[in-house]
């Protein structure tokens, strides 16, 4: 995952997340009866940077969202989600809400509708050439199938080094630090399929 810094979720015409993130995590940690203050220790999130999210005026990287969504213990969707109407909903590439690391060499943009919280969550990543993404570890129990579409990805799990090349996939228990490397000369393109043990939030 990126540095704990804040970024603006691009590209410009994306949908931006960030009224959206900071209306889903006022409500959230007021119904946990939390304190900014007291967020900011259990996330390791500073006071400063919750109270700009709260706002709208910052949208938070993926790495902070998911110290957030573990502090708050609820799934990396109950984040983003925005209500949306039951039936149909084409996802439009156009309308994309992409989350992207602080150097924008990494981005996710989530393939499910944002009707609400999901035990199951669909991304499509990106990943610049030579680059590294850290990602802290997730819920026990969280799961993660991924699936390389172009390119050559490194991923680091458990102590071991797992090279996928174009049309590889992996499943691995995602609840340990993780990084995915891209190994090659192009950019890197990837689908992931999230899977958490159970219902939470």
């Amino acid at each position: 995952m990126p540095p704990a810094a804040p970024t603006t979720s691009a590209p410009a015409e994306s949908t931006d997340l960030a009224p959206v993130v900071g209306g889903n995590l006022r409500r959230l940690r007021t119904r946990r009866g939390l304190s900014l203050e007291r967020l900011a220790q259990i996330s390791g999130v500073s006071r400063a940077m919750l109270g700009q999210i709260e706002l709208g005026q910052s949208a938070p990287t993926i790495n902070v969202l998911w110290k957030i969504a573990r502090a708050l213990e609820v799934t990396f969707s109950a984040l983003i989600s925005a209500r949306t109407q039951s039936g149909a909903l084409v996802l439009r590439s156009t309308e994309s809400k992409l989350l992207t690391s602080k150097d924008r060499s990494f981005t996710s943009r989530a393939l499910f509708p944002f009707d609400e919280p999901r035990r199951v969550e669909f991304y499509e990543l990106k990943l610049s050439a030579g680059s590294v993404e850290d990602a802290d570890a997730h819920p026990p129990g969280t799961s993660e199938n991924l699936v390389v579409t172009a390119g050559t990805i490194e991923i680091d799990v458990a102590g071991d080094t797992h090279r996928l090349e174009a049309g590889d996939s992996i499943l691995f228990e995602a609840d340990t630090p993780h990084a995915y490397r891209n190994a090659g000369r192009t950019e890197a393109v990837m689908y992931l399929v999230m899977t958490y043990a159970e219902e939470i939030g």
